[in-house]
């Protein structure tokens, strides 16, 4: 097996952005519009951009535009964050915002499958845990919440809270096995190998 760099994700830490309501879908996290691009470099401006903005680009009252956030990378969201589409733009965009972890009450299941992808962790609590941390970071937006995936934990200020990581996301990003792309790479040749030994698999077509 070839040697292949992927950091280990077991413990998060920075000051955190409350972005509040259910059911935001992945179209509000990055508008449709902004996805005909060939890379993904560029995304994290246009995070939440329709919820930010006025049709003539004046601001609006939202906590991506607010200062006090803007070094923010722990994302603190509610219910079925991430819904809609399955686009692989939406966790793009808020990574290049600056995002490496995100703690809510609920995800879609494919959204969190595409943070995974990248090694952010998508942790659940229940809606009390999360709106108290939501209000913390609205009177502390400089203070710092430390996101434990491996002990299930989220600490904030004097408080620590227990919170739920999915089982194999969990197996993978501490073992450090999230990039699944750079594990296929790095052993390509094995790779090829096996599809070579099946029946039903035709390299030549």
């Amino acid at each position: 097996m070839s040697e292949v760099e992927i950091p280990e994700v077991d413990y998060v830490s920075g000051s955190g952005v409350p972005i509040r309501g259910n059911d935001i879908d992945t179209d509000q996290i990055i508008p449709a519009r902004f996805m005909k691009v060939v890379t993904f470099d560029g995304l994290g401006e246009f995070a939440f951009f329709d919820l930010r903005y006025e049709d003539d680009d004046t601001p609006k009252d939202h906590p991506f535009n607010e200062e006090r956030f803007q070094d923010s990378s722990v994302l603190v969201v509610n219910a079925n964050f991430g819904c809609g589409s399955s686009r692989e733009h939406a966790p793009q965009a808020l990574m290049r915002w600056g995002i490496d972890a995100i703690v809510g009450e609920s995800f879609a299941e494919i959204f969190a499958g595409n943070c995974l992808a990248l090694g952010i962790p998508t942790v659940t609590a229940d809606s009390e845990t999360v709106e108290a941390i939501q209000e913390w970071i609205d009177e502390h937006p400089d203070g710092e919440i430390a996101v434990d995936v491996e002990a299930e934990t989220v600490t904030y200020g004097d408080t620590t809270v227990d919170v739920t990581v999915d089982d194999a996301q969990r197996k993978a990003l501490v073992d450090g096995e999230w990039d699944t792309t750079a594990l296929m790479r790095a052993n390509r040749n094995a790779t090829r190998e096996l599809a070579e030994s099946l029946p039903y698999v035709d390299l030549e077509s």
